[in-house]
C-alpha cells in the first residue's frame, strides 16, 4: 500500500479507514479485551514466556490461507457485513471497482503482518520498560485501578470512555514507541529538486527518513535513552511532527495508529490490574537501527490473587 499512488491508494486507504476508524474500534473493544485477558491467563500457566516471538516467515502459506478463506466467503456470503473479508467481497462485486483479488489478498496480508509485528514489539517493550521503571508502573497501575473503582458494575467490560480517559497510559505509549522505534525507516519519493545542507537531492530519487535519529537525538529529547513518560505532559499525543514520527506522518500517516494504541492500552489495563511479572532471562536489546532481542525476552506472569493466596498460606 505504501508504494501505491492516486486513485488506487485512495481506494485502499478508505477501505482501511473503514476497518480502523473510531466506530469500528469501539465495536472491537470487547474482542480486544477478551484476547488480552485470554492470552495473559494462558501465559500465567507457563514458567516463562518469550514475549517477542519471531513473526511467521511463510508468506506463501499465509496467502494461500487467505485465498481459501476468500473463496469460501464468495461461495457462502454472509447476510451482513461483519469483518474486513465481507467488506473486500462487497468492493470486488462492484461494477466500477478498481480492486482485484490479488491486490485485496495482498492488502489483507500486509494488514495482518503489520499489526502483528509492530504491535507485538511495542507491547513487549512497554512490558520491559515497566519492569525497569517501578514509578511508571505504580502510576500506570493507579490510573487503571481508578478506572475499576469508578465502574458501577465491577464485571462490566472496557469502555470507549474509559479508554479516552487514560492520560498517563497515552504518555507511556508515546514514550514506548519513541524509544522502541517500531518503524526504523520511512521511505519518501522526492517530487522536485531539494537543497539540503549544501547538497541537491534530485526529483525522482527516494530518501529514507530514520526515526531513531530523531527520537534519540539529545537536541530534541533530554536524556533520550531515559524512559520518561512524563516528558509528554501537555504535548500532542495523537498526531505526528518532524520530531515525532513513530507512526509516520503526512498523507502516509499510519492508518492503524489508533488500532495499535487500543491494543496496547487494553493489554496494559489487563496486565497491571490482574498480573505481576518478572524477567526470567534475556531482555537485552540491540538497535540496528531496528530494535531486536538477540537473546529473546523471557518473562514469568502470575495472577495477583495467586500472590495473596501464597501470602495467606505462609501466615
Amino acid at each position: 500500500m505504501g508504494a501505491l499512488h492516486g486513485i488506487l491508494h485512495k481506494c485502499l486507504k478508505n477501505m482501511a479507514l473503514n476497518l480502523f476508524g473510531p466506530e469500528s474500534l469501539k465495536k472491537m473493544l470487547p474482542e480486544v479485551e477478551q484476547a488480552a485477558c485470554r492470552n495473559l491467563k494462558r501465559w500465567s500457566s507457563h514458567e516463562s514466556v518469550e514475549l517477542k516471538e519471531a513473526s511467521a516467515s511463510g508468506r506463501k502459506k499465509a496467502m494461500r490461507m487467505l485465498k481459501n478463506q476468500l473463496k469460501e466467503r464468495r461461495e457462502k456470503p454472509s447476510e451482513q457485513q461483519s469483518d474486513f473479508f465481507d467488506y473486500v467481497l462487497e468492493e470486488l462485486e462492484r461494477a466500477d471497482t478498481i480492486l482485484t483479488e490479488e491486490i485485496a489478498l495482498d492488502l489483507m496480508f500486509v494488514l495482518l503482518f503489520a499489526s502483528f509485528e509492530t504491535t507485538s514489539l511495542a507491547i513487549t517493550m512497554a512490558t520491559k520498560f515497566l519492569l525497569e521503571n517501578p514509578l511508571a508502573l505504580k502510576e500506570l497501575a493507579e490510573e487503571h485501578e481508578e478506572i475499576l473503582r469508578r465502574r458501577e458494575n465491577s464485571d462490566s467490560g472496557f469502555t470507549w470512555k474509559e479508554y479516552k480517559s487514560m492520560k498517563f497510559t497515552f504518555q507511556l505509549i508515546n514514550e514506548t514507541v519513541r524509544m522502541a522505534n517500531i518503524a526504523p525507516g520511512i521511505f519518501r519519493k522526492i517530487l522536485e529538486d531539494i537543497k539540503f545542507q549544501g547538497y541537491t537531492i534530485p526529483a525522482g530519487w527516494f530518501v529514507m527518513v530514520c526515526p531513531p535519529a530523531v527520537h534519540l537525538n539529545p537536541a530534541k529529547y533530554k536524556d533520550p535513552l531515559q524512559f520518561n513518560p512524563k516528558r509528554w505532559e501537555g504535548m500532542e499525543l495523537t498526531g505526528a511532527s518532524k520530531h515525532f514520527m513513530a507512526f509516520g506522518g503526512g498523507m502516509r500517516f499510519c492508518l492503524g495508529t489508533d488500532f495499535a494504541k487500543v491494543q496496547m492500552a487494553v493489554f496494559l489495563h489487563c496486565l497491571v490490574t490482574k498480573y505481576r511479572w518478572k524477567t526470567i532471562k534475556g531482555g537485552e536489546i540491540v538497535r540496528t537501527p531496528g530494535l531486536t532481542f538477540p537473546n529473546g525476552f523471557h518473562v514469568q506472569f502470575s495472577e495477583k490473587n495467586e500472590f495473596k493466596q501464597d501470602a495467606a498460606v505462609k501466615k
